[in-house]
């Protein structure tokens, strides 16, 4: 870097400012506000061997951080604190920043339990200064087997603990949070990213194709394939690099030949999400990738999937938003084993989906556009969680209220809430939402709405005696309405959007009225 430096410096006639390491009080802030969640307060007992700690990381603020995340994970007392400073050992004293940061960095990664090295090691495989999405990454642990269901948990909820265990250690920094704080995008910092990419190579649990300074591996099997632009204007794949074996091709190459999928007949993880060349002919064997549990086509210009598709019957999840995919082949409803499908608004649905009993994640319905009989047997989905529906409605001259789409849908979701439906998000549906909704959805523990206001809050919403996330657009919002809402029993958040002034002046909640858990209230 100093190179790089030195060489801009005399083309500009400037100088190198070079950056320095943080003074001892700045670095006890820095380390109290990441651990006490104080800039000041720390334990007398430990301060010793705090400052003995601070010294070793000599002022680089990543290595203090990544101690702190250590040591927010170990009990506060002076001999296992004493333990980790031992650990950082001497030799850092003498070495350079980049080792010193390397070594500390060292003894975090070897405090994890196997389970979550693995899960950061796979972090890898994105590219530097890549801002990944939480679910998409959690996702892709699922599949690879590294989340395994345990105890009453479900898979997803075991992999958001690691994903948290992750960032409480600061090895990896959030980007963009939700309006409740939850961490919806990430980013792996660069000096971590090298850290774990070693020990990727090291282990032979990534190989790298494109990225600078790496070379590809071509002696051992290839695990995870990550292909990535390098200073190539064409990214090609060495010839002699042994594919048999791979489990998982990740493409992030703008600019690159296609490889044929016959060549990776055991793949379990495809993510062409960063290849705009792909076309429909370079997935017209993908059926013959019978182990494939994990299929990203999003942002790329496809606009069919072929019907050899059925052939891949431990797919577990699809993901074809943003492509040109308008219909999905018949042949989709032969995927029994499909758990995420995720589509654009506009999509048609063949028939026949009461095939798809493990679906658990359907994104998104247009209702209108699809037929009555799949409708229908969206409802009969015993095992989908969470449905994202678009509802609007035009008026039909002679079709009966019961024969109508929007009924046929209302009555699905009715019959969904009996079974295992936790999340609705619902598009254009106020008439909808007016409709009586029985039975109501008593296992419902999420209802988002968007451009579907109703003139009051529907009366069933007060059954949804397990709801924790409201969200509702209301014409106006009265002491009635107030009162309704305050009886959800597990209320967290809601989010109330007037689309006019309500009349009532002042709404009043008083500490009997209701809303024992509310965490979160958020008015338009």
């Amino acid at each position: 870097m100093r190179d790089v430096a030195e060489s801009c410096r005399s083309s500009f006639r400037g100088h190198i400012y070079n950056i320095r390491p943080l003074n001892m009080m700045h670095a006890q802030q820095l380390f109290h506000g990441r651990l006490f969640n104080s800039k000041e307060d720390c334990p007398a007992h430990l301060k010793v061997v705090m400052d003995k700690i601070l010294k070793k990381c000599d002022g680089l603020p990543l290595a203090i951080i990544a101690i702190s995340g250590l040591l927010s994970n170990t009990e506060t007392t002076v001999l296992l604190w004493n333990q980790v400073e031992i650990s950082i050992g001497r030799a850092l004293e003498r070495n350079s920043s980049v080792e010193r940061m390397m070594n500390i960095l060292s003894l975090s990664y070897f405090d994890l339990p196997p389970h979550l090295k693995t899960c950061l090691l796979y972090l890898s495989i994105f590219p530097e200064d890549s801002i990944i999405e939480k679910k998409v990454v959690i996702r892709r642990w699922i599949v690879e087997g590294f989340i395994r269901k345990e105890g009453r948990y479900m898979v997803y909820e075991l992999g958001e603990r690691c994903f948290n265990e992750l960032i409480k250690r600061s090895l990896i920094q959030p980007v963009e949070s939700d309006r409740y704080d939850r961490t919806m995008r990430f980013r792996v910092h660069d000096t971590i990213l090298d850290f774990i990419i070693s020990k990727s190579v090291e282990e032979n649990f990534v190989t790298f194709v494109g990225l600078p300074g790496i070379a590809a591996g071509t002696q051992r099997k290839v695990r995870r394939l990550s292909l990535q632009v390098g200073n190539q204007r064409k990214l090609l794949l060495p010839k002699d690099l042994i594919l048999s074996h791979v489990r998982s091709l990740n493409v992030f190459a703008d600019s690159m030949e296609i490889p044929s999928l016959d060549e990776f007949m055991h793949l379990r993880v495809l993510d062409f999400g960063g290849c705009c060349q792909l076309e429909n002919h370079h997935l017209v064997n993908i059926g013959r990738l019978f182990h494939l549990k994990y299929l990203n086509l999003r942002h790329l210009g496809v606009s069919e999937l072929p019907e050899q598709i059925k052939h891949l019957q431990y797919l577990d999840m699809l993901d074809l938003r943003d492509t040109n995919v308008r219909e999905l082949p018949r042949a989709i409803v032969n995927l029994s084993s499909l758990v995420y499908l995720l589509v654009d608004n506009g999509v048609t649905f063949p028939g026949g989906v009461l095939k798809m009993q493990a679906l658990e994640i359907l994104k998104q319905v247009e209702a209108l556009g699809q037929s009555l009989n799949f409708l229908q047997e969206l409802g009969q989905l015993k095992n989908l969680r969470k449905i994202y529906l678009d509802l609007f409605d035009v008026p039909v001259v002679g079709v009966t209220k019961e024969c109508s789409k929007s009924f046929i849908a209302y009555q699905s979701l009715c019959n969904l809430g009996t079974q295992n439906l936790r999340s609705v998000t619902i598009w254009h549906g106020g008439g909808f939402l007016l409709e009586p909704w029985y039975p109501a959805l008593r296992s419902l523990e999420k209802l988002i709405t968007w451009r579907s206001a109703v003139p009051h809050v529907p009366e069933w919403v007060g059954s949804l005696v397990n709801l924790q996330k409201l969200r509702l657009e209301v014409e106006s919002l009265g002491q009635p309405d107030l009162c309704i809402l305050a009886t959800l029993p597990a209320l967290l958040t809601l989010d109330l959007e007037k689309t006019t002034k309500s009349s009532e002046g002042k709404l009043n909640v008083s500490g009997g009225d209701g809303f024992r858990f509310l965490r979160n209230l958020r008015i338009i």
